[in-house]
């Protein structure tokens, strides 16, 4: 059990459909990393940028992405997260993957996928739940239109840790900020979204925002730059307990069962 979480998101920007240059780019970015921590948080699909073309840069399981992440999470001896375009079978997934230092592997596909850019016609929406344990800690894996669902991120299993990884753009970059506050307070837990900077290929802006919300609400760490950057925080399960404790506001949560 980690009572404390020492985290890492890495804002930054991407390569359009090209995995070489983005795990080449971020190599530079993950060797700045100089203090230990327990969990580093890469953008959705850090190795392509969000692309509805799934053809040009979809990998498999155990892909060379997922074996650089796993020779990363060796290296900095912790977790490794971010989504990339997955191929199964005949079907395309926005997958969140976490690897471990000892190759153990969570995943979570998109369940929202956005269908202002098209999403739902390139890749196949997902059916996990998306939550796991890891050192004591629940965690729940999100992708960014997902954040504008409250109730599939309803906090009914207790996790506590609620983690986005986004390419969300400026026009709606207020929504990020006030929709990942109200996720954490909603949900008495602790809430991160790492979305990336710089443009795509499709003309489309990021600004970044990325950043750590305490289960009050308060931003804790990051916030609104566009700024290239290591947004570090340190996680507190004992604090995080307490506060549950003495506010008991999950207690009185709706399950929203359908009648």
């Amino acid at each position: 059990m980690k009572s404390k979480l020492h985290l890492t998101a890495l804002q930054i920007p991407l390569f359009w459909e090209s995995p070489l240059e983005n795990r080449a780019y971020i190599d530079k970015q993950l060797k700045k990393i100089v203090n230990p921590t327990d969990l580093v948080l890469l953008p959705e699909m850090f190795s392509s940028g969000f692309t509805m073309n799934p053809e040009a840069v979809a990998e498999p399981m155990g892909g060379p992405s997922m074996q650089w992440m796993q020779t990363w999470a060796t290296k900095l001896n912790a977790v490794l997260g971010g989504s990339l375009v997955i191929q199964e079978d005949a079907y395309f997934y926005n997958r969140f993957i976490m690897v471990t230092p000892t190759e153990e592997l969570m995943y979570y596909d998109k369940r929202h996928t956005f269908t202002l850019a098209g999403e739902h016609k390139a890749y196949r929406a997902g059916e996990n739940e998306g939550i796991f344990d890891y050192e004591g800690w629940k965690i729940c894996l999100r992708i960014c239109y997902d954040l504008r669902f409250p109730v599939w991120s309803r906090n009914t299993q207790d996790y506590d840790l609620l983690l986005y990884v986004a390419n969300w753009p400026k026009p709606r970059i207020n929504a990020w900020d006030i929709l990942l506050k109200a996720r954490a307070i909603e949900n008495l837990s602790y809430v991160v979204g790492v979305n990336r900077i710089g443009k795509d290929e499709k003309d489309n802006e990021y600004t970044g925002h990325t950043a750590v919300y305490d289960p009050l609400g308060l931003c804790i760490s990051g916030g609104p730059s566009a700024i290239e950057s290591l947004v570090t925080a340190e996680l507190d399960y004992l604090e995080l307990q307490a506060q549950r404790k003495r506010l008991r506001f999950l207690e009185d949560r709706d399950n929203f069962d359908l009648y």
